[in-house]
């Protein structure tokens, strides 16, 4: 299972980055200090270091030169506000694997982590299919095409993001806010019922029709497309 240290100071913005990453199915330490995040990254073996440039005592850039003076080859993806090239040229001299400037939307992130950990040989497989199946439901992206039972779902472009984000994890329980940062690219707010208004509609295209139900609600949790007995 992939294991990130993750260094952020801002409490509420590192227990919305944990969360994701763990809906993702990674495991994540969380550091909020530079002293920390340095002691964790020199003494826990991860897949890859997410730090904070800014950060109180040592910043991510001395946390870096430290660690690689100390042999710690851990990937790194340097986060931060300040947008200069010449910061962003620096955290690469220092060996960083990317660098992303604040704010951002979460699915950029993620995008980066999965390729950051593809590039080492850690992550999930590069290319990923573009037809999927689950019972009497297929799904085709390149065509941007969806049928049940050989009869043309009508979706609209975001209930057919919502489904083919669905489908490509079928049978794994998905978070709304996984599906509202990668479907709407928003952070997620209790408030905000967009994720179910669109759960609705969808269901009651790709469901209602048919006696066999694929999506189903996890209460508490989120939804998930599978066939059950």
């Amino acid at each position: 299972m992939t294991k990130i240290l993750l260094v952020e100071d801002q409490p509420t913005a590192a227990a919305y980055l944990a969360q994701g990453l763990n809906e993702e199915g990674m495991v994540v330490d969380v550091a909020h200090t530079g002293p920390d995040g340095l002691h964790q990254l020199l003494t826990v073996d991860y897949d890859l270091a997410i730090l904070d440039v800014m950060l109180p005592v040592l910043d991510g850039w001395a946390i870096l030169e430290t660690a690689r003076r100390a042999r710690r080859t851990t990937p790194v993806l340097f986060l931060s506000a300040r947008d200069q090239v010449e910061d962003r040229v620096r955290g690469l001299e220092l060996g960083a694997e990317d660098y992303l400037v604040k704010p951002f939307a979460f699915s950029e992130l993620l995008a980066r982590v999965r390729v950051i950990l593809r590039r080492n040989d850690r992550g999930a497989a590069a290319h990923e299919p573009t037809t999927f199946e689950l019972a009497d439901l297929s799904l085709d992206l390149l065509r941007h095409r969806a049928t049940r039972n050989g009869e043309r779902l009508d979706l609209t472009p975001k209930e057919f993001a919502l489904l083919s984000l669905l489908i490509r994890r079928a049978g794994e329980v998905q978070s709304r806010t996984i599906l509202a940062d990668q479907v709407w690219d928003m952070n997620f707010e209790s408030e905000t019922n967009v994720v179910e208004v669109a759960i609705r509609r969808l269901r009651t295209k790709l469901d209602d029709p048919y006696p066999v139900k694929l999506l189903h609600t996890v209460r508490g949790v989120g939804y998930v497309l599978e066939a059950r007995d």
